[in-house]
């Protein structure tokens, strides 16, 4: 549900040809089977993005896994929570943690982007980002209602049994205990991005729908990697680390499983495609 830029990846330079859809990835071994899907959490609606393997794989699976438990009660109890502990102490402004350049930024962006006079320099940074980033993806004409995973949660078969990897509590502690310093630096990334490279959001989409794995690296992991290393192992490599300890002992069992996470964890010899692949697992994908 987080933004797809610098913070959020999770999740996302050229259109791909007409019939292109988002990559897949597919691991075996002798007795069970996981289709992996990387998904982009916001999207425009009437996106016809859902690969034929992804709804083979859906019909048959005897479990489903997200990031977070889909539902109301999920997100009223993500809202709640940062909506507790996103918030500055009065005697702080986000406006003073950044940088002047920084700063001046958020203030336009502020601006373009409709937001109460204010309401960001009561906001913790991470938290700041992500309203921020909900305000660039409705003025792009996406919303959450048409996201990969509210659509995959409607249309499984009710067989299918839902997991997540991770807690509400859990995912916004990743955020909200990150150090303030690497906070800031993805919050002045992303800030510099929307007011120089207004099309970014459109490009990673489009790279998404054409499997495009170079590009979305690119878009995707790069931006948070050079703005934070140190966010970045926190919200991506220790995350698809802890992420692939749990596949590995599910493939350890037997069953057909689907996995749909923000795409930016499944990229690169960090990502966990390439990881359940140096288990010994066969792996096919990009």
């Amino acid at each position: 549900m987080f933004k797809l830029g610098p913070l959020a990846l999770a999740a996302f330079l050229i259109a791909g040809p007409a019939l292109a859809k988002p990559p897949v990835w597919i691991v075996r071994d002798a007795d069970s089977e996981v289709l992996i899907f990387g998904s982009v959490h916001v999207l425009p609606p009437g996106l016809d993005w859902r690969p034929p393997a992804l709804d083979a794989a859906l019909a048959k699976a005897d479990d489903l896994w997200f990031e977070l438990p889909m539902g109301p009660a999920t997100e009223a109890q993500i809202a709640g929570l940062a909506a507790s502990r996103g918030v500055l102490p009065p005697d702080k402004s986000l406006s003073g943690l950044l940088s002047p350049t920084g700063a001046s930024a958020l203030a336009k962006a502020s601006q373009k982007y409709g937001l109460t006079p204010g309401f960001l320099d009561r906001l913790e940074p991470w938290f700041a980002e992500v309203a921020l980033a909900g305000a660039e993806f409705r003025a792009a004409g996406a919303d959450t209602d048409s996201g990969v995973e509210k659509a995959l949660a409607a249309i499984a078969p009710a067989s299918a049994q839902r997991r997540a990897f991770e807690t509400a509590a859990q995912q916004i502690a990743l955020f909200d205990e990150a150090p303030v310093p690497a906070q800031v630096a993805s919050l002045e990334e992303s800030l510099d991005q929307m007011e120089k490279d207004p099309d970014a959001y459109d490009r990673l989409v489009a790279a998404w729908m054409a499997a495009d794995t170079a590009a979305l690296e690119r878009d995707a992991l790069e931006p948070l990697r050079h703005a934070s290393p140190a966010l970045y192992e926190r919200l991506v490599s220790e995350r698809n680390a802890a992420w692939t300890q749990v596949l590995d002992g599910r493939l350890k069992g037997h069953g057909r499983t689907v996995v749909v996470v923000g795409v930016g964890h499944l990229l690169t010899a960090d990502g966990v495609p390439a990881r359940l692949r140096a288990l010994g697992y066969s792996v096919e994908g990009p």
